[in-house]
């Protein structure tokens, strides 16, 4: 049994993987791999020293994947490599870029998505996208006052340039993510 896995409780797509402790750690890392290749996406926004970038859809489909012990493991591997110096943040892979908050918040969101979709919430496009928006919530929770202690800026102003220019983003990953969990979990399951 995984040391990541909870005896009795519903897996998660990365439960049907064969093996235990290697497999764990194999997961582990391939998701902080991820996450650091998706965040080599980036467009500039203007007006905001943060990007848009793939990395959050990565992360919150590591946490759905892996579970939330091994998408926050995942997640807290990817940030401190990147603190470390490993160059796979977008931006600065040291000190205290303005969206290191946001980083920060892939650990909780990671976490909390992975939480869900144990329970059922990436088997279906609604419950999916639900999962999705309240990771979302979180690695904002974690981003927005983050940058907002970087950068000097109010509550409003951190919001104006943290997290509206990135709504239509994160819905559309929500609604890839929404497509993309229901049908893995449908092709798995076929007999």
């Amino acid at each position: 049994m995984s040391v990541f896995a909870v005896p009795g409780r519903r897996a998660v797509l990365a439960d049907l993987v064969p093996g235990a402790l290697a497999r764990d750690v194999a997961l582990v890392v391939a998701g902080a791999g991820l996450t650091g290749v998706a965040a080599q996406i980036a467009l500039p926004v203007p007006g905001t020293p943060v990007p848009i970038t793939g990395q959050t859809f990565a992360a919150l489909l590591v946490g759905a994947a892996l579970g939330w012990r091994r998408g926050s493991a995942s997640m807290l591997l990817y940030l401190v490599a990147g603190m470390a110096g490993v160059p796979w943040f977008q931006g600065a892979s040291y000190g205290t870029p303005p969206s290191l908050g946001y980083v920060v918040g892939f650990v909780f969101a990671s976490s909390l998505v992975g939480y869900l979709a144990a329970r059922g919430g990436d088997r279906t496009p609604l419950r999916t996208a639900g999962t999705m928006a309240l990771g979302n919530l979180a690695i904002y929770a974690f981003g927005v006052p983050w940058l907002m202690a970087a950068t000097g800026m109010g509550l409003g102003a951190a919001l104006a340039a943290g997290v509206v220019p990135f709504l239509v983003g994160d819905a559309i990953k929500t609604a890839l993510a929404a497509g993309l969990l229901p049908a893995t979990w449908a092709l798995v399951n076929r007999k």
